[in-house]
């Protein structure tokens, strides 16, 4: 199996950016889900180009992640949505998975939008660039230890069913060790050329640059393996729907705290 197998699936799955999908089958859905990172610095990366330009803070973030959303087709919205409605509910597995399966978005999952949105867009202004591509790796990273061997599915088919228990454990941390080398080469730029909008070159992370971009990326895997577990419970596995609130918890959770810490 080639390498370029699993990044083919990994962009087609995980973005809007045109490639051409050889091969679909759980081994290379594995590769997929380990490469997820990457895909994470590169959406990271092309969405972040707003908060370069000269515009007020509030209104370049508003505007990445408007195009982080346009980039990833709003699939990962759409599975927080669903995964708040259906776990809203407070229904068993198999009705809460109906819920989620519906194509409309109900009370739980259009407040839960609203406030990771503003959450996110409020974290972002009081950072920038280097903040978001970090959020965006850690939000890629907590696919591949949702796909972990051991997480089942939460139902016969989708693409939970094709994706999960594919990353073996030692691939997983692998990748977990070079996504917070990432992060902290990220915290070190956002240092070195002020990639903040707050005040100076430098001024919002000193030092403490290569610091805190690796905490924000471990606590927003924290975040999103503590809802892994939680909706592991009640639905008895992961679902395409668990995988996109996933993505997005880890990334409001890592933008947080790189406000916080900052």
């Amino acid at each position: 199996m080639r390498l370029t197998d699993g990044l083919r699936f990994a962009l087609g799955t995980l973005s809007v950016i045109p490639v051409r999908v050889d091969r679909v089958d759980r081994q290379v859905a594995g590769q997929a889900m380990t490469l997820a990172p990457a895909v994470g610095l590169l959406l990271g990366t092309l969405a972040g180009l707003p908060l370069l330009l000269p515009a007020p803070p509030l209104l370049g973030a508003a505007l990445a992640l408007g195009l982080l959303a346009l980039l990833t087709r709003g699939l990962h919205l759409d599975g927080l949505a669903d995964l708040a409605d259906g776990l809203g509910s407070g229904k068993p597995a198999g009705p809460a998975l109906d819920i989620m399966k519906k194509s409309d978005i109900g009370p739980f999952g259009v407040l839960t939008l609203v406030l990771t949105l503003l959450v996110q867009a409020a974290a972002l202004a009081a950072t920038g660039f280097w903040a978001l591509v970090t959020a965006c790796v850690a939000g890629r990273l907590a696919l591949t230890w949702a796909c972990r061997s051991g997480v089942p599915a939460a139902r016969p088919g989708g693409l939970g069913a094709m994706v999960a228990g594919t990353v073996r454990r030692p691939a997983a941390w692998l990748v977990t060790v070079a996504a917070l080398l990432a992060a902290a080469g990220l915290g070190t730029l956002g240092t070195l050329n002020g990639l903040s909008p707050a005040g100076p070159p430098g001024a919002g992370l000193g030092l403490a640059g290569v610091i805190v971009a690796p905490v924000a990326a471990l606590a927003g895997l924290g975040a999103a393996l503590l809802l892994l577990g939680h909706a592991g419970r009640r639905l008895g596995g992961v679902t395409g729907d668990v995988l996109g609130a996933l993505v997005e918890t880890a990334t409001a959770t890592a933008l947080v705290v790189c406000a916080i810490l900052h």
